[in-house]
């Protein structure tokens, strides 16, 4: 006699991923809303899809497929045609004569599957992947990079390519099926599935290079010709709502698309160049500005420190660091853990990258004369408990920011200084009075991101550089002892072996000694010695123990750590 199939809610019982009431709970809204169990689950967040799937792939007796953790390289895309990949959601993955392994979400569509057999002509061998899982993999591998090019060749057969810049122009754009617009924004697309920051479209002599930063670092993607490069700037422009006409000046702009369901916003940059314009897309994602201080990347004792710093009612916190460090990041994360309704909190930025429900943003126009200074002078006036200004660039914006500090505000901002104790020379050096720097910092926070080992390939390095790992400062004890990990490469990470960015933090809290040397002018060298005797850890400090953590690699702290930092005392 045939072994009885399991439901799908009684494996979950068994797993202990819901409850005998919970299954019963998801059974009457299938019934009300006209679903199957398992979208019942997930529906009513009694279940992640993706215990969903696996208990699915039990109850069927088929292979199930994590696509964020095991490597799925997308060779066999052409087996079945991308127009049936998108709209049935199946991923071929391996052939064996003529069986062709696919990947799919629903083992019951068997509509689909006879399809694949008969269009095919091939023995189909199912196995499950989430739903939202695979329609990613899919958006990613299927509708970017084979379109992307297919796309470029259909734009190298339209232009003819002796037509000169202003007839590129014209070609058209004012439809969706326009091959420069599904070039742009397929190009887009990719960059945001590939957690891209920036999209870098640079005009050469002979040819567009297209770079994604990822994780911080510039990866170059396929060149577009030379010839197609007025159709695809004019496109970013009307997208923009940038003047096609203007050529001579920088100019900037702002998009908002929607991938992958989600709306994503993009600042938009073009500055005249020796071969045309230079566009930079900024990809701004709202999540990354809700990570939370959790999510930073501080130590429990750092954490500690900064929650209690920002919660003080007056004084200037400020965060220093290169332009791209994530002070903004960290600026937001900390607005966001005092955003209260008991609280009003004022902003002077430029530009505004990110809005915040409850917080007021105030966008910096230095044309119409609304400066930082103009704009934090007029904050004062509405009696906010709050103020961020985005950053501290001459002595008058640092003077009304020190006023505000002393008459009982608390003030965030940034300085583009190296290290912590170099923010008060750095402002006694603009013009500001010693005694009012000492007297109104409450603490100053230098960052650096740096990027941590992929958790898919992680492993442990059996041959550590060890001479790297002295010039960083580790002692002969710490070497005896040390496990030093590092990323393999594999699909998640794009072969870099890394995936994602973390800061390495130097917190240097104001007290009386600090104070004191500050007023005296005290050399850089005397002040950092006691900030350190003081409990700063140092960048370099900080990034040791990310080494020793797993999070990250030696050779990337060498490559983001100054020359400067490594030899310091």
């Amino acid at each position: 006699m045939a072994r009885k199939k399991k439901q799908l809610g009684e494996i979950l019982v068994e797993w202990g991923v819901i409850t005998t009431a919970g299954v019963d709970e998801a059974l009457q809204h299938a019934r009300k809303e006209g679903l199957r169990i398992g979208e019942a689950l997930v529906s009513l967040s009694l279940a992640d899809e993706e215990d969903v799937t696996k208990a699915l792939a039990t109850q069927f007796d088929l292979e199930y497929v994590d696509l964020e953790r095991q490597v799925v390289v997308p060779d066999l895309m052409e087996a079945i045609p991308p127009d049936i990949i998108r709209r049935h959601l199946v991923l071929p993955i391996a052939r064996e004569g003529n069986q062709l392994k696919v990947i799919i979400t629903d083992p019951l569509d068997l509509e689909t599957l006879d399809m694949l057999r008969f269009r095919l002509n091939a023995e189909i061998e199912c196995a499950l992947a989430s739903r939202t899982r695979l329609r990613d993999f899919i958006e990613r591998f299927v509708g970017s990079d084979v379109s992307i090019d297919e796309t470029v060749h259909q734009l190298e057969r339209d232009i003819v390519s002796d037509v000169n810049s202003d007839v590129e122009s014209k070609v058209e754009v004012d439809t969706e099926g326009a091959p420069v617009i599904r070039l742009v924004s397929m190009l887009i697309t990719e960059a945001v599935n590939l957690r891209a920051s920036d999209i870098h479209i640079e005009p050469m002599s002979n040819r567009i290079r297209v770079r994604y930063r990822i994780d911080g670092v510039c990866r170059e993607r396929d060149n577009i010709p030379k010839r197609m490069q007025g159709s695809v700037i004019n496109r970013i422009k009307i997208m923009s709502g940038v003047d096609l006409a203007e050529k001579r000046l920088p100019t900037d702009g702002r998009i908002t698309m929607t991938v992958g369901g989600a709306e994503v916003d993009f600042r938009v940059s073009f500055i005249p160049g020796y071969h045309g314009e230079s566009v930079v897309l900024r990809i701004l994602r709202p999540e990354s500005a809700r990570i939370g201080i959790a999510g930073l990347g501080f130590g429990d004792d750092d954490h500690e420190k900064f929650d209690r710093i920002i919660k003080r009612p007056n004084g200037i916190f400020l965060v220093t660091g290169p332009t791209g460090s994530g002070k903004t990041t960290t600026l937001y994360a900390a607005l966001n853990e005092l955003n209260r309704p008991d609280r009003k909190i004022i902003t002077a930025e430029d530009p505004i990258e990110y809005n915040f429900t409850g917080i007021n943003q105030c966008q910096v126009n230095e044309v119409t004369g609304l400066t930082f200074a103009a704009i934090l002078r007029s904050m004062l006036r509405q009696a906010p408990n709050i103020i961020l200004v985005g950053e501290i660039r001459d002595l008058e914006v640092a003077e009304v920011a020190i006023q505000a500090a002393l008459t009982g505000h608390l003030v965030f901002s940034t300085l583009h200084t190296n290290d912590a104790p170099s923010a008060l020379t750095r402002l006694i050096d603009i013009g500001v009075k010693p005694f009012l720097a000492a007297s109104s910092i409450q603490a100053v926070l230098a960052q650096r991101l740096i990027r941590v080992i992929c958790g898919e390939c992680k492993e442990v390095d059996p041959s550590p550089d060890m001479k790297l790992l002295r010039v960083l400062g580790f002692s002969e004890d710490e070497l005896q002892n040390a496990t030093v990990y590092r990323g393999a490469g594999c699909a998640a990470c794009g072969g870099s072996g890394y995936r994602g960015r973390l800061g390495i933090f130097e917190l240097m809290e104001m007290n009386h000694a600090l104070a004191e040397l500050a007023i005296k002018r005290a050399p850089l060298s005397e002040m950092r010695r006691e900030a350190r005797a003081s409990g700063m850890r140092t960048l370099l400090e900080d990034g040791r123990r990310k080494i020793f953590g797993g999070i990250t690699t030696p050779e990337e702290l060498v490559r983001i750590t100054q020359v400067s930092e490594l030899v310091m005392d």
